[in-house]
C-alpha cells in the first residue's frame, strides 16, 4: 500500500518482523514471518534481505532499494570480520550511506542497540507514535477499513439473524434445538470473517455480569432478558487494516433499568461523535460524556471492590493496529482530519448489566463521517 507521505527527516533503523510490527510493515509494505533490516537515509529506503526473501521483496515492497543480506554479509567478511553478526552486516550498509546516527523505536531489541552502539553508531530513541503520519489515513487505507468493516456487520448480521430465529427456554436461548453459547457465536463470528478474508480473535461475545468486565470475552450459555455484548475487531488478511464495532442486544425482554442505561450510552455516543472534527479535544469529548452520565446518575467509582460505571477511554484510532493514536480519553489529544477513531462510551454495573456501543468515525475539517453502518437497537424478539 503505497502511502505516498513516508518521508522521514531522520535516518531511520528498523529490525522486525513485519506479521507483527505495523511500523515496519507500514514502512516497507513487505509481510514477512521473520525479522528483517529496514533503513532509510537521505530520501531513500532500503531492506537488507535474506536470499529466501530478496526476491519477493523486490517484487512486492515499496521501498527504493533492496539489497542482498548475504552479499552484505560477504562485504563485511571481507573488511576483516571472520563471522559477521547482523550488526557487522547491516554496519557495512550503513557505512557506504555515511550516516552514523540512527533514529530506532523505543522497543528496539537492546542486543542489536549494544551491538551497533559498540561499532560506533548512535541511535536515538524515539517514543510512540514512531510514524505520525500513520494517524492520518489516505483515501485507500479508509477504503481498506471500509472493507473490513463490511465484513464485521455481514458477520454480526449473521448472528442478529440466528438470534431472531431463537427460542427462550428456562431462561436460556436455544437456536434450532441447540443452546446458544458465547463460545457458539464467537465461532460463528470468526467463520463469517474468515469467509470474507478477515481474521478474527478475543472477539468479544460477553452476557450479563460478564460484560461488566469490558475486556471479558465471554464464555457458557448466553442468557436470555440480559445484556449481550458483541465487539467485534478483525484485520484483514490481505490489507492488513482492522475494524472496529461494538453492539448491545438483549434477546427477550430486557429490565427497564437496562433499558434506560441502553438510551443513555445511545445519548452519550451521538454526543461524542457529534462532536468529532478537526481540532477538537478529545478529553473535551470524552468530559462530556462523562458528565452526561453522572447527570443521568450514573456515577462511576468502586462498589464493594469493584469498579463499574463509565471507567475507560471514550475511543482510539485504528488502523495497522487495532490500538493506535490518536485517543478520545482522559489524556489530551487533539483530533485532526483524517484520522478514524472509535466512538464506545460504556456503563457497566452488575445489578443491571452492561451496556457498549461502538462505531468508527472519520474526522473532517466540519465534523466526522460514519464508517459505521449497522443499525442500534437492544430488543431482539
Amino acid at each position: 500500500m503505497d502511502h505516498g507521505k513516508n518521508k522521514e527527516a531522520a535516518s531511520v533503523l528498523l529490525i522486525a518482523c513485519s506479521e507483527t510490527d505495523s511500523n515496519i510493515y507500514y514502512a516497507s509494505g513487505f509481510l514477512a514471518p521473520d525479522p528483517y533490516v529496514y533503513l532509510s537515509a537521505n530520501g531513500q529506503s532500503y531492506l537488507l534481505m535474506s536470499d529466501l526473501e530478496v526476491d519477493r521483496a523486490r517484487a512486492q515492497s515499496k521501498v527504493n532499494h533492496v539489497l542482498s543480506y548475504s552479499e552484505y554479509e560477504e562485504r563485511a567478511r571481507k573488511k576483516g570480520t571472520a563471522s559477521p553478526g547482523l550488526a557487522e552486516v547491516v554496519h557495512t550498509l550503513m557505512q557506504e550511506l555515511d550516516v552514523k546516527e540512527w533514529t530506532v523505536p523505543a522497543d528496539f531489541p537492546l542486543e542489536y542497540g549494544d551491538a551497533f552502539r559498540a561499532l560506533g553508531c548512535r541511535l536515538a530513541i524515539k517514543k510512540a507514535p514512531f510514524f505520525e503520519a500513520r494517524a492520518v489515513k489516505t483515501p485507500e487505507e479508509i477504503s481498506a477499513i471500509q472493507e473490513t468493516q463490511a465484513a464485521v456487520e455481514a458477520a454480526l448480521d449473521g448472528v442478529i439473524a440466528l438470534l431472531r430465529r431463537a427460542e427462550i427456554k428456562a431462561g436460556f436461548i436455544y437456536a434450532e434445538g441447540v443452546q446458544l453459547t458465547s463460545e457458539a457465536v464467537r465461532q460463528q463470528l470468526h467463520l463469517s470473517l474468515m469467509g470474507r478474508g478477515c481474521i478474527g480473535q478475543h472477539t468479544i461475545v460477553s452476557c450479563g455480569i460478564d460484560g461488566c468486565d469490558p475486556h471479558n470475552e465471554g464464555a457458557g450459555p448466553l442468557r436470555a432478558n440480559e445484556s449481550i455484548i458483541m465487539d467485534i475487531f478483525p484485520r484483514s488478511v490481505g490489507s492488513r487494516y482492522f475494524a472496529d464495532m461494538t453492539r448491545t442486544v438483549v434477546k427477550g425482554r430486557p429490565s427497564d433499568d437496562l433499558k434506560k442505561m441502553y438510551d443513555t450510552v445511545l445519548e452519550g455516543q451521538l454526543l461524542g461523535i457529534e462532536r468529532v472534527k478537526d481540532g477538537a479535544s478529545g478529553r473535551e469529548i470524552h468530559e462530556k460524556i462523562t458528565d452526561l452520565f453522572e447527570k443521568k446518575g450514573y456515577h462511576t467509582g468502586k462498589v464493594d471492590g469493584r469498579m463499574q460505571g463509565f471507567f475507560h477511554g471514550t475511543g482510539h484510532g485504528l488502523g495497522l493496529d487495532i490500538h493506535e493514536p490518536p485517543r478520545i480519553s482522559r489524556s489530551e489529544w487533539v483530533l485532526k482530519e483524517g484520522e478514524v477513531v472509535t466512538v464506545e462510551p460504556g456503563l457497566y454495573f452488575p445489578e443491571i448489566g452492561a451496556v457498549r456501543i461502538e462505531d468508527m468515525v472519520l474526522v473532517q475539517k466540519e465534523g466526522c463521517r460514519n464508517l459505521t453502518t449497522y443499525p442500534k437497537f437492544l430488543e431482539i424478539k
